[in-house]
């Protein structure tokens, strides 16, 4: 199988590593392939594929869109490298407020599958990156929310203390004062 998945200390976030099939040309991989990842217990069918190019430093999030437009992600970085994060936000799950982080990088072909009802983030470890992930609810501004990247509730361990920020990031609220309508089922 072209993909092994492995879930992480929140069991519905999951760590996709793909295969890369090298020659001298450079390499091939599948990146995602529907029948695999509903064999690997990812059954979500995807929309929308975004792309974002950032310099060092750059820090975006954590955002999330509520529901009835919640979004499932599947990110991957296929330039540089990242610390990407998702933290559990869904209200009376055993693990609210609770976050995982891994390094996702061109050269280590890994994926990281944020479920709804998790808020998404992600700093930029190299002098660039490129990052896609596909959602599975198109964008729509009036549900997108997020909460603080260093709310001390939550206390995420980024890899950078002074990241690059845009205004609006700066200014979302911690977790217990977020505008959120996920709960656990």
């Amino acid at each position: 199988m072209p993909f092994q998945f492995k879930r992480l200390e929140i069991p519905e976030v999951m760590l996709v590593e793909a295969k890369a099939f090298p020659d001298e040309r450079g390499f091939f991989m599948e990146s995602f392939k529907e029948s695999a990842f509903d064999q690997g217990g990812i059954n979500t069918k995807f929309v929308q594929d975004n792309y974002s190019h950032s310099i060092k430093g750059v820090l975006r999030g954590l955002h999330y869109q509520k529901d009835p437009k919640s979004q499932a992600k599947l990110v991957m970085a296929i330039k540089g490298q990242i610390y990407d994060v998702a933290v559990d936000v869904r209200k009376g799950s055993p693990t609210y407020g609770r976050w995982v982080g891994e390094i996702l990088s061109e050269k280590n072909h890994k994926l990281l599958y944020v479920p709804k009802g998790f808020a998404h983030g992600f700093v930029v470890l190299s002098n660039e990156a490129d990052v896609v992930y596909k959602v599975d609810n198109e964008y729509s501004p009036e549900h997108e929310r997020g909460i603080l990247w260093n709310d001390s509730d939550v206390g995420i361990k980024w890899p950078i203390d002074n990241p690059l920020m845009i205004k609006k990031d700066l200014e979302l609220p911690t977790l217990k004062n977020a505008d959120n309508n996920f709960v656990y089922k």
